[in-house]
C-alpha cells in the first residue's frame, strides 16, 4: 500500500439504467483531480433483458483500460449484494461508492481521501447535494449538529436522522470487508452498513463538505416502488429495538420521521389516500417537529438553490 498515494476503487452497480447516465458517472471519476482511481462497474441487470445486452456493448471501449473493471453478475442481486461484489472485485487500499445515475464533482476523492489520511480516519462521510433532473437542488443533507463522535452519540443520532448516503461514504477497505460489506436489504441498505460502522467501532469521520450530486428521478434505479414501502416499514420496525436508549420525545421524532418518509413513499407509488394518512400520522406524532424540520427543510433549500453546483 502506497501511504502517499493509496488507490482509491470506486464502486458503482448499475440497474436498468440508461447508458448515458452510467456515462455521467464513469466520466465524473475519469475527471477526478485525483487520478489513482479504480472504476468498477458492477453489472446487475437481469440476463437476458435489454439493459444487459445495451450494458454490455457500451462496457466494451473500457475493454483494454487498467482501470476499469467490468464485472456481471449471473443474475440480478440487488443493491447490497451488487455492491459486495464490487467490494470484492476492487483492488485498491481505499473504497468508495457510486450509484450509477449519479456524479461526482472533481475534488470529491481527493478531498475526502486527504481527510481521511489527516486523521487515519476507517470510515468517513460528507454532505450530499440532491437535485432534480434539471440540477434544481430539491434536499441537501448535513450534520452540523452532531456534537460527538463516541459510539453511543454517533448511535443515536444515526438512528434519529440517518447518517447516509452511500456515495458519500469512503472506507479503508480491509475495514470494510471486517465489518462484512452491506446487508441484504430492499431499503436502507446504507443505513444499516452505517450502523455496523458505528457498532463495530470503526473511528468515523465527517467531512462538512459536498462533492457529490445525487439525481431525483423514476428512471431505473435498485430500491424503488413496492420495494421502498416494504423497506421502510421495516426499517421502522427494526429501529424499535433500539427504543430502550432513546427518550420520549426522541421516540416521537423518529416516529415523526418514518411516517414523513412514507408520505413520499406512497405518493410515488400513486397511493395517495395511503399518502395522506400517513401524513397525518406524522403530524400527529410530534406537531413541534413538523413545524420545525418543514421550517429547516424550506430554509435549507432556499439557501443551497443559491449555491452553484
Amino acid at each position: 500500500m502506497s501511504e502517499t498515494n493509496p488507490r482509491v476503487s470506486v464502486v458503482i452497480p448499475t440497474y436498468k439504467r440508461e447508458t448515458k447516465y452510467l456515462l455521467r458517472a464513469i466520466n465524473s471519476i475519469k475527471n477526478q483531480t485525483y487520478k489513482n482511481t479504480e472504476i468498477v462497474i458492477v453489472d446487475d441487470n437481469p440476463p437476458d433483458s435489454g439493459y444487459r445486452k445495451t450494458t454490455i456493448e457500451f462496457m466494451k471501449q473500457y475493454a483494454n483500460n487498467p482501470d476499469v473493471i467490468y464485472y456481471v453478475n449471473e443474475k440480478n442481486m440487488g443493491g447490497s449484494l451488487a455492491r459486495n461484489k464490487g467490494i470484492e472485485a476492487a483492488t485498491g487500499e481505499y473504497i468508495t461508492f457510486l450509484d450509477d445515475d449519479d456524479e461526482y464533482l472533481p475534488n470529491k476523492v481527493k478531498k475526502q481521501l486527504n481527510f481521511m489520511l489527516s486523521q487515519d480516519y476507517d470510515m468517513s462521510f460528507t454532505d450530499l447535494k440532491l437535485v432534480s433532473a434539471n440540477r434544481v437542488v430539491v434536499d441537501y443533507r448535513e450534520y452540523p449538529n452532531i456534537n460527538s463522535f463516541d459510539k453511543q452519540a454517533l448511535l443515536k443520532y444515526h438512528i434519529m436522522r440517518h447518517l447516509t448516503g452511500t456515495p458519500t461514504f469512503m472506507y479503508k477497505v480491509d475495514k470494510l470487508k471486517d465489518i462484512g460489506g452491506f446487508e441484504d436489504a430492499k431499503v436502507g441498505q446504507e443505513f444499516y452498513l452505517m450502523l455496523k460502522s458505528i457498532e463495530r467501532d470503526l473511528k468515523i469521520g465527517y467531512l462538512s463538505d459536498c462533492d457529490v450530486i445525487a439525481y431525483r428521478h423514476n428512471e431505473g434505479g435498485i430500491s424503488q416502488g413496492k420495494n421502498k414501502i416494504i423497506g421502510e416499514n421495516a426499517l421502522y420496525d427494526f429501529k424499535k429495538k433500539y427504543f430502550g436508549i432513546f427518550t420520549l420525545r426522541e421516540k416521537m421524532f423518529i416516529r415523526f420521521r418514518h411516517y414523513a418518509v412514507m408520505v413520499i413513499a406512497y405518493k410515488r407509488n400513486k397511493e395517495y389516500f395511503k399518502s395522506l394518512g400517513s401524513a397525518i400520522i406524522m403530524f400527529l406524532s410530534s406537531p413541534m417537529d413538523f413545524v420545525k424540520e418543514v421550517s429547516r427543510f424550506v430554509t435549507n433549500i432556499f439557501n443551497k438553490r443559491r449555491m452553484e453546483i
